[in-house]
């Protein structure tokens, strides 16, 4: 990839970090996704402590987040926690801009979006554990994995960031002015 590509793929990057920030509606989106992703992620990392709590009251959710975060950073360490965090985050980036695009050109303009989906499915199975891998049978699945799981969500994460990366601000076009249709 030369020099010129690879400035064009960061600055889309920057351009698709930036667009959540750009209005109050789309901060508060990107807030509400990826508080929503990080608190599914640690919820589901223990599904039956999850349940026994938030079925005792709701008023128990902040102290099984509590909880679940202080056992994700025992059971995967501080680079697990900071990529169950990172994904939140680059979650709710993907997802606000990906309802900027829908509402930018409507959905028959979005069929480059279903590249998200790899990296959220990915990276979202290896940071809930096996609360979601256990429903589908796999159990021991990410206890397997080298680094608790640690690279597949690196990977999943690398999937997410290049999503953004060749979709840049949802509000511009990022088909270069030379390129025809062939």
């Amino acid at each position: 990839m030369s020099d010129g590509a690879l400035d064009r793929h960061a600055d889309r990057l920057r351009a698709a970090f930036v667009y959540p920030f750009t209005a109050t509606s789309r901060s508060l989106c990107f807030a509400g996704v990826a508080a929503g992703t990080y608190a599914l992620l640690v919820l589901s990392a223990f599904p039956a402590y999850s349940a026994q709590m938030l079925g005792a009251g709701v008023g128990y959710l902040d102290d099984a987040l509590v909880a679940l975060t202080a056992n994700t950073y025992a059971t995967v360490g501080p680079v697990g926690l900071g990529l169950v965090v990172s994904y939140a985050v680059v979650t709710g980036v993907a997802v606000t801009n990906v309802a900027g695009r829908v509402g930018a050109v409507g959905l028959s303009g979005t069929s480059g979006l279903s590249s998200a989906v790899p990296g959220l499915l990915a990276s979202g199975c290896a940071s809930c554990g096996a609360g979601v891998l256990g429903l589908l049978g796999f159990a021991g699945a990410v206890a397997a994995l080298p680094f608790h799981g640690n690279l597949l969500r690196a990977g999943g994460l690398l999937l997410l960031l290049g999503y953004l990366a060749r979709a840049g601000d949802p509000r511009r076009c990022a088909v270069p002015s030379g390129a025809r249709d062939e």
